[in-house]
């Protein structure tokens, strides 16, 4: 099979594909060896929302949630209602609220595990904005997951990084959230690349100083911190943090760039996943870490380590469009019908990007189905750019 790709510099390159999908052999996945976690993204309903830029997106929610026993079946855990759900770049909290309780209440029906999103996102980050407000719009949605029975993923707040004065609020807040929360929780920290509204998180720019203040809001509260995803696209950090966690709390890495040799690991240790990654490679990712379960570590390296270049290129600065590679594999690969996103970001992208992503995802066995991939694929460059078969 081959296709014409557009290319940066505004030439066309034609691609012959490998077209060698990878998944796992088994029926049943094997376990892993790592806690793993697969942020997924929502499906939209492109025929009811109506006006993706002004008003909330309406939900395929026979889409989303088929998605979700996708990624069980495979033998991951779901990070729902996360940054990769276009939670705060499309997804308000309504839908998010809406999308956590019809995902617990999904996964106690198919055998799912999931943690869910908690956040701030019902205020709108501002001056005028409380610590006291922010607290409680954070116990509103802990209320919500707990009540469902869920598990608990605290996400960074913007309206928290324009409020707080410095280490001291970020400290005092969370150690009361964490005091109060029914089961240990999953702590996140996502950078600035990712969301540019959380420059200065934990009352800091100098991340190590940021790094300190997480530190030690763990080691108080180790009871209650169940691990911390960390997602700052730079190993030092994660790898210096790990090195300072407490016995027993896990290091859920966030790196979209370097995820495969820190979940691989060294002498001292590894990290377990939490990644928007895992969404469109879980096929070749689950065959990748049942073979680090059995124990075969260069195999493992040899079918996760090549989908980093995709993954680079997806989470390309600006980093925080990643979503739109991520549900364009989702089409391509046949889990939904449209490339349609919350807030009409499949826009945030150009055909360039796209076709570096179809062609990477293809050389590491990501096309599920290549000859659907390239069918629409070449569907969407006719309408994108008008390059006809």
């Amino acid at each position: 099979m081959q296709i014409r790709l557009p290319q940066a510099d505004g030439s066309l390159k034609t691609l012959a594909l490998k077209a060698q999908p990878i998944r796992p052999q088994a029926q049943q996945p094997v376990p892993f060896n790592r806690t793993v976690y697969a942020a997924a993204h929502v499906v939209i309903d492109p025929f009811a929302t109506a006006d993706p830029w002004d008003a909330s997106p309406v939900v395929d929610w026979q889409a989303t949630l088929a998605f979700r026993e996708h990624l069980y079946k495979l033998g991951f855990k779901v990070a729902e209602a996360m940054d990769t759900a276009q939670r705060g770049m499309g997804v308000d909290w309504p839908v998010a609220r809406e999308l956590i309780q019809r995902s617990l209440r999904h996964a106690r029906t198919v055998g799912g595990d999931l943690a869910c999103g908690v956040g701030t996102d019902q205020l709108a980050a501002g001056p005028e904005v409380t610590l006291a407000q922010i607290e409680a719009a954070y116990r509103e949605q802990l209320g919500v997951v707990e009540a469902e029975g869920g598990r608990v993923i605290l996400m960074a707040s913007r309206a928290l990084a324009k409020a707080a004065k410095g280490p001291d609020d970020y400290l005092a807040l969370y150690g009361r959230l964490l005091r109060d929360t029914s089961k240990p929780v999953v702590l996140h920290w996502l950078g600035e690349m990712f969301d540019p509204a959380l420059r200065g998180y934990w009352g800091s720019t100098d991340l190590a100083k940021a790094l300190d203040t997480v530190a030690h809001l763990i080691a108080d509260h180790a009871g209650k911190v169940e691990g911390i995803k960390v997602s700052l696209l730079d190993a030092r950090w994660e790898l210096e943090l790990r090195r300072r966690l407490p016995a027993g709390v896990k290091m859920y890495t966030g790196d979209d760039f370097n995820y495969a040799e820190l979940m691989a690991g060294d002498e001292n240790g590894y990290s377990h996943g939490l990644l928007g990654i895992f969404d469109p490679i879980a096929p070749v990712a689950a065959a990748a870490l049942g073979e680090l379960a059995a124990g075969r570590t260069e195999r493992f390296r040899e079918l996760l380590y090549p989908t980093v270049a995709l993954s680079r290129e997806i989470f390309r600065a600006p980093t925080r469009h990643y979503k739109a590679g991520v549900v364009f594999l989702a089409w391509l690969n046949g889990h939904q019908d449209h490339f349609s996103m919350a807030a009409g970001l499949q826009s945030a992208r150009g055909v360039a990007h796209f076709a570096k992503v179809f062609e990477l995802a293809d050389a590491c066995g990501v096309l599920a189905d290549p000859e659907l991939a390239v069918l629409r694929m070449k569907r969407y460059l006719s309408v994108a750019c008008g390059i006809d078969a």
